[in-house]
């Protein structure tokens, strides 16, 4: 049993309008209780006993966690939930303070009564989920974590969005760890992944939710829902997302998707690639392992290879490794099972060959995200023909490129201006191109693996390169053309 339950158990700490029964685990407004968890209320219990001295951050996750290691976003998550309880900052009453650079602080007022009147133990609420049990931690993402488990309660339908390989079902399901304690009736992931007929969603749902399906879905029933792989079933997802909100008010839907559900009341999170070391150099280990892909990518080498340590002589190849991945966590995942075999130097020199070289993935995931390949080969099957073709010849561009550069380099007869607009913000909408906006020209940028995937499709087709040389000859008659309007303005 945790510690902090015996310490001063007979006492009623008074604060505010609340009473906390130490010995029943229970606070008191009026004759209401406030539920909360068991970690928030030993948090709570920490702060409340040394009210106003700052504790710092590893002091009470050394308390609330004395035989775990836990990531600081848990006591972050845990403080705004005892806020949000407690009403703090409500009518300019505040309880929890927290003090930059040194921890948190309870500053109001607080009586300690040993002769409290005791009420009868509730039954302590515990979540129900389906949350499969998470083997490794998440690195690089407690900023986007906080922010969606913050945001989530309130907007009620947030979709995480991102390119094959992005982590988007890893960050959702950490988001719904974290927030076990906030939904009543439980938090249950329902992964679309293994689904062909959108006519099955519904049945799937009610399985997994254990509903009648022909009944009202979830009522009051106070939950979050994980929405996963919405991918190829948007539109019978967005309808069933609608009904949902619709018909059960204390629901919270949480999506993952390569593009925009476009249901009512959506709220858009595009998970970004994890931070990658400069072009410039690294000067110290230390230096490096403040990005987040070095991290990543060392973590999972040591979890494969005991003793692996990052070596001064190793930051160049690890700097060149997780650019060439583009911070992608699937692809810095495969790549670190193969550093026990190549070693880093000979993984770096393979990653020309990035695709092939990275299909040695987990054999108990789903197919799609067992290597890289098939996570692309998802994606790409799940467009149209014209959209593959499009993909395919954009490929030969090496850099950012512009609409009006893509026309020029692999619009004709079959593939018309209009036509090719379309296709490209719609490959751009599903991920496989990323947008990029300066000085008012907007420019589309493939991901170095992505590209690798695609010119290896173009090549198949036996149209490389031809498109190759319509690339290099648009690219000349804009560097003439470029150096033809600089002599004009020097004329001029």
């Amino acid at each position: 049993m945790n510690s902090l339950r015996s310490i001063n158990s007979d006492a009623v700490l008074r604060f505010g309008p609340y009473a906390f029964h130490l010995r029943q685990r229970l606070i008191l407004e009026g004759d209401r209780s406030l539920r909360m968890g068991g970690r928030a209320l030993d948090i709570l219990q920490v702060l409340v006993e040394r009210a106003g001295s700052v504790v710092s951050k590893e002091s009470l996750i050394a308390h609330v966690w004395p035989t775990s290691v836990v990531e600081e976003i848990n006591l972050r998550v845990h403080i705004a939930a005892l806020r949000r309880a407690l009403g703090d900052g409500q009518n300019g009453q505040r309880y929890i303070v927290n003090i930059p650079q040194r921890g948190y602080s309870f500053i109001a007022p607080v009586q300690r009564d040993r002769t409290g009147t005791l009420v009868p133990v509730e039954t302590e609420h515990k979540p129900q989920h389906n949350l499969p049990a998470r083997l490794t931690p998440v690195t690089g993402r407690d900023s986007i974590i906080g922010s969606v488990v913050r945001q989530l309660p309130v907007r009620r339908l947030m979709t995480l969005m991102g390119p094959a390989g992005i982590g988007k079902t890893t960050v959702a399901l950490r988001v719904a760890e974290l927030l076990l304690q906030h939904y009543q009736d439980g938090v249950w992931r329902v992964d679309l992944a293994a689904i062909d007929d959108p006519a099955q969603l519904v049945k799937h749902l009610s399985r997994t939710l254990e509903l009648d399906v022909g009944g009202t879905l979830l009522g009051q029933r106070h939950a979050l829902v994980v929405l996963d792989n919405c991918d190829h079933l948007l539109e019978c997802c967005r309808a069933v997302v609608d009904n949902l909100l619709a018909s059960a008010p204390r629901l919270s839907i949480l999506a993952t998707s390569r593009e925009p559900l476009q249901a009512a009341g959506e709220t858009l999170m595009r998970l970004p690639a994890l931070a990658v070391p400069p072009a410039s150099a690294i000067y110290s280990v230390a230096e490096a392992m403040d990005y987040s892909a070095v991290q990543l990518l060392v973590s999972r080498a040591r979890a494969r290879q005991q003793g692996f340590t990052l070596r001064q002589q190793d930051l160049k190849a690890v700097r060149e490794i997780c650019r060439r991945l583009d911070g992608l966590p699937l692809a810095i995942e495969l790549a670190a099972a193969q550093i026990d075999a190549l070693a880093l130097v000979g993984l770096q020199a393979q990653l020309g060959n990035c695709l092939q070289l990275l299909t040695q993935g987990r054999r108990t995931a789903l197919p799609r995200h067992q290597s890289l390949k098939a996570a692309l080969d998802w994606s790409y099957e799940q467009l149209s023909p014209l959209e593959q073709i499009v993909l395919q010849r954009l490929a030969v561009f090496k850099m950012a490129f512009t609409l009006d550069a893509a026309i020029g380099v692999i619009s004709g007869a079959m593939l018309l201006p209009a036509s090719l607009v379309n296709v490209v913000e719609s490959l751009a909408n599903k991920s496989l191109l990323s947008v990029e906006q300066g000085n008012g020209v907007t420019r589309y940028r493939f991901l170095n693996t992505t590209r690798a995937y695609a010119l290896e499709k173009l090549e198949h087709s036996g149209y490389l390169r031809a498109f190759e040389l319509r690339y290099e000859r648009y690219i000349s008659r804009a560097h003439w053309a470029s150096i033809g309007q600089v002599a004009l303005q020097l004329v001029e």
